[in-house]
């Protein structure tokens, strides 16, 4: 499921072909303003590190930044890549943006799977599952509020998050992420489309794992179909469909570091085969309606460096055009 029916996506590529990193950061602040009052319920801010194209490598920051752009708008960090961090940090980061937002702040820790990543950080990519659960572990328990130690030296965090328990999911595509959630006692995010079989498998099985700990499940999430709205499909293609070629071609890359993958981007190298992949979908208005009445959906008016007047003409059509007839319903 979904916890907002709209939402804004921004990963801040900013690839030598398209527009430059500053110009995409401060067109992003004034989209999720203008979100905000449109009434989107949420931005994602996702994580990567060394990326070519500038891939946003501090989603905190951007977080904290909206929040003071922002009354309603949840930030969801999605996701934090938990093995490259000290644990400690990143509660005390989750505590503190958590205040600056007003409690709006949901966080996604997720194993990770690029190896140049896990290399600049002296990290070991085969390492991820035990650097999650020791993560996952000094996490709760430093955001509960404990005092105690952790690999011989003492923890204790202050201050404490305004939302507690603090708004923490594991996300991930796989078995394992689903019952690490469950151990921890913290959400899910599946990276996944809910109405795809293996989401709801994964979905099922969480929620079985948290009956067998005795467990309340927390919060679920799951990933919302890209949509991207123009009068003309056929023009909006011709302006963004090189900037979604490189989206694809960039994930590709990284997720051929892991030995088994369920990345979807997997051999798309053409513009004509992004778009039969389907994994962002150019409607017009109208077709914008109904397929948002159909399934939750996610917004990207800057990806993979696009120019910010395209983006804000897709945000100013949806808000006039969609919006409104959304809210009907």
């Amino acid at each position: 499921m979904a916890l907002y029916p709209t939402v804004l996506s921004f990963d801040m590529r900013a690839p030598d072909f398209g527009a430059p990193s500053s110009e995409l950061y401060a067109a992003a602040l004034d989209m999720c303003a203008f979100g905000d009052e449109i009434g989107i319920g949420g931005v994602i801010f996702p994580e990567h590190h060394a990326s070519e194209d500038g891939y946003n490598p501090v989603p905190a920051l951007m977080a904290a930044a909206v929040a003071a752009r922002t009354k309603r708008m949840e930030m969801i960090l999605g996701a934090i890549v938990l093995p490259l961090h000290d644990p400690v940090e990143v509660a005390e980061t989750i505590a503190v943006t958590d205040i600056i937002c007003g409690g709006r702040l949901t966080t996604t820790l997720a194993a990770g799977y690029v190896e140049t990543e896990f290399n600049m950080f002296g990290k070991s990519l085969h390492d991820r599952a035990r650097l999650m659960d020791e993560g996952l572990d000094v996490i709760t328990r430093a955001l509960a509020g404990e005092r105690f130690e952790y690999q011989g030296r003492e923890i204790f965090v202050r201050p404490l998050p305004r939302s507690r328990p603090p708004k923490i999911l594991v996300g991930g595509g796989v078995a394992p992420a689903a019952r690490r959630a469950a151990k921890y006692g913290v959400g899910l995010w599946v990276l996944q489309p809910e109405m795809m079989p293996e989401c709801q498998r994964l979905i099922a099985l969480y929620k079985d794992e948290c009956r067998k700990l005795g467990r309340m499940p927390g919060l679920v999430m799951s990933s919302q179909p890209a949509v991207h709205v123009a009068r003309d499909p056929e023009a909006a293609w011709e302006q963004i469909g090189h900037h979604l070629l490189h989206l694809a071609k960039s994930y590709a890359s990284w997720a051929s570091d892991v030995d088994t993958t369920t990345s979807p981007f997997y051999g798309i190298d053409t513009i004509e085969a992004v778009r039969a992949a389907g994994f962002l979908n150019v409607l017009t208005p109208e077709q914008a309606v109904a397929f948002a009445r159909k399934t939750p959906i996610s917004l990207t008016p800057l990806i993979s460096g696009l120019s910010p007047k395209i983006g804000w003409e897709m945000l100013e059509l949806f808000a006039a055009e969609v919006m409104p007839k959304l809210k009907k319903t």
